[in-house]
């Protein structure tokens, strides 16, 4: 179901059948809230039991599906990381349940990084996540996913990483390492290799993988 955060910012939610203990607050890829995330919320909310609300981070300014790859990247630059994490906090209190966690992917990923800083989130799951913040995306109202892991709790975070992702590089997975995340590698893995079932990357077995070991990660809190 759509809705909108007491922000504005677009979101799309579902909820078990049952009551659920664990809410799952999710921070889409690069091309924003769509189709796919509608059809993963209810999937995620049927098959893992959990609340589940993906959170619009463009704040509904995002770019055209016929925008250009430097216009999507400027959108990005232009996010603040205090309303987005606002607005995930916000999602976090409409699911209301006791235990609440954080899923991301691409830039989604990276914003997980960046939102360990929060107390709110008992698990923490980045898929592909931008480990250090590219050029063209910074912007007066960003800051470095590292730092924000540094200042918070990066033993609550589990990186899910492609071993042929250009965008995390073997020396910044081992930094992650370094401040405690638990990092999964899947060697023959491309970028955004999991979620995305119609791109000619994606791996089923290594998503499958994936998602068993990220939904164990989130019960675990």
């Amino acid at each position: 179901m759509r809705i909108e955060l007491p922000s504005g910012t677009p979101a799309e939610i579902a909820r078990p059948s049952s009551s659920a203990r664990i809410g799952l607050v999710v921070s889409p890829d690069i091309f924003g809230l769509r189709q796919l995330y509608v059809d993963l919320v209810d999937r995620w909310s049927r098959e893992w039991g959990m609340a589940v609300c993906a959170v619009d981070q463009y704040a509904g300014n995002a770019p055209h599906e016929s925008a250009t790859v430097e216009e999507r990247f400027g959108a990005v630059a232009a996010i603040d990381d205090e309303r987005h994490l606002a607005d995930l906090h916000a999602a976090a209190d409409l699911l209301a349940t006791p235990v609440i966690g954080l899923m991301g992917f691409c830039m989604g990923g990276m914003y997980c990084f960046k939102s360990a800083r929060s107390d709110r989130f008992a698990r923490i799951a980045s898929f592909y996540g931008m480990i250090t913040l590219p050029e063209a995306w910074k912007g007066p109202g960003h800051g470095e996913p590292l730092d924000h892991l540094r200042a918070g709790h990066p033993d609550r975070v589990l990186a899910i990483i492609g071993g042929k992702d250009t965008w995390t590089p073997p020396d910044q997975v081992a930094q992650l390492r370094e401040l405690g995340v638990s990092v999964v590698e899947y060697p023959e893995a491309e970028h955004a290799f999991a979620h995305d079932p119609s791109r000619p990357i994606h791996r089923a077995a290594d998503a499958a993988d994936a998602f068993a070991r990220t939904r164990a990660w989130l019960e675990s809190a």
